[in-house]
């Protein structure tokens, strides 16, 4: 499926390029709209809560900690909620393209994922310009950001393609995830730092696998430390059985989902 994927990888290209230009037909910011929405949901946080909590976010030397705290921990999350959001209704949304015309299959999660990349690119774009706006820079340590990128994408894909599969059949799980996604998100410490959590409690967070790789995006972008490798290696390891397993799925089940849809 890998080789298959590479083979067609034009056709990936130009169906990312055509996805891009329908979304935003006759718009007249255009491309802004992917970054709109997370930065009106980080500026309504930040009204609501920044003089909660921003005393408690200790370790920042910046009057606007708790946005530059809020806005990296959504960078790493908007991207890992889009790719398993989308991949769980993908093969519904394009049943009738896989009945009438003959392509790898595997393209459609490829697509996606290209896709979400670029919007999380354009939104990383717009997170630097804020932080320097800010006052708060980057440092070297900023290279950390690609292999935690290919982490979330990792993990994303292996939920996101199995409830996709998983979706075809019992359509059940489409009504799930979106509810699953919302408990996950505050499961997470991205509205909230994780001190505010009594210690007692906080070992719970360690079953979350988004948990480690949103701590590392605080380290990187926000306290400008090394994160911890262990832990994102863990959960690197962890996405790669998912992602495994879900193309295991996906290629036992690819014929009969054709007949289903």
């Amino acid at each position: 499926m890998l080789k298959r994927l590479w083979q067609y990888r034009n056709f990936v290209l130009d169906s990312i390029r055509n996805e891009m230009r329908i979304r935003f037909a006759r718009s007249k910011l255009g491309g802004l709209w992917m970054i709109v929405n997370p930065l009106a949901q980080v500026a309504i946080y930040v009204l609501i809560l920044s003089n909660v909590l921003a005393a408690k976010l200790s370790g920042i030397d910046n009057k606007y900690s708790y946005a530059i705290y809020l806005i990296a921990g959504l960078l790493a999350w908007s991207l890992f909620n889009e790719i398993v959001a989308r991949s769980t209704n993908l093969f519904i949304e394009r049943g009738e393209l896989m009945k009438k015309v003959n392509f790898p299959r595997i393209t459609l999660p490829g697509i996606l994922v290209g896709a979400s990349l670029l919007n999380n690119l354009l939104l990383f774009a717009a997170v630097a310009g804020i932080y320097l706006l800010l006052g708060h820079g980057f440092g070297l340590l900023i290279v950390w950001l690609v292999p935690l990128t290919f982490t979330v994408v990792a993990l994303a894909v292996g939920i996101g393609l199995i409830a996709g599969v998983l979706n075809v059949f019992l359509r059940d799980i489409g009504q799930i995830m979106p509810i699953a996604l919302q408990i996950w998100f505050w499961f997470t410490p991205i509205v909230y730092p994780e001190t505010i959590i009594p210690e007692s409690y906080r070992q719970i967070l360690l079953l979350n696998p988004m948990y480690p790789v949103v701590r590392a995006y605080h380290s990187v972008l926000v306290y400008k430390v090394q994160p911890a490798v262990a832990e994102v290696a863990a959960v690197c390891a962890v996405a790669l059985v998912l992602v495994a397993l879900s193309l295991f799925l996906f290629r036992r089940a690819s014929a009969e989902m054709v007949d289903v849809l």
